[in-house]
């Protein structure tokens, strides 16, 4: 069984917070291709920090921002070697 930490490791805090990490993420590594022609290779300098914001690659941010829109929404719960998501309780807690 994994934790809850180990379950959302690409998930943000907030929609807003890994929206805007979508934002830098891939503006930068847009940018970094796109700006070849005005500044040459060194526009390519914009790929580690693209790299960095979305936590390595885009398909990395869009299984966060999957997580980070259903944190606290289902729960994953295993009885008798069956598992099995199912809409979380939000009237307690």
């Amino acid at each position: 069984m994994t934790t809850p930490s180990e379950d959302s490791r690409f998930a943000s805090s907030s929609l807003t917070r890994h929206l805007a990490r979508g934002a830098i993420g891939l503006g930068a590594l847009i940018g970094a291709f796109a700006l070849i022609p005005a500044f040459g290779p060194v526009s390519l300098l914009l790929l580690p920090l693209g790299v960095l914001a979305l936590r390595g690659c885009p398909t990395c941010w869009a299984i966060g921002l999957a997580q980070t829109l259903s944190r606290g929404r289902l729960r994953r719960d295993c009885d008798d070697g069956r598992c099995g998501l199912t809409v979380a309780d939000r009237s307690r807690g």
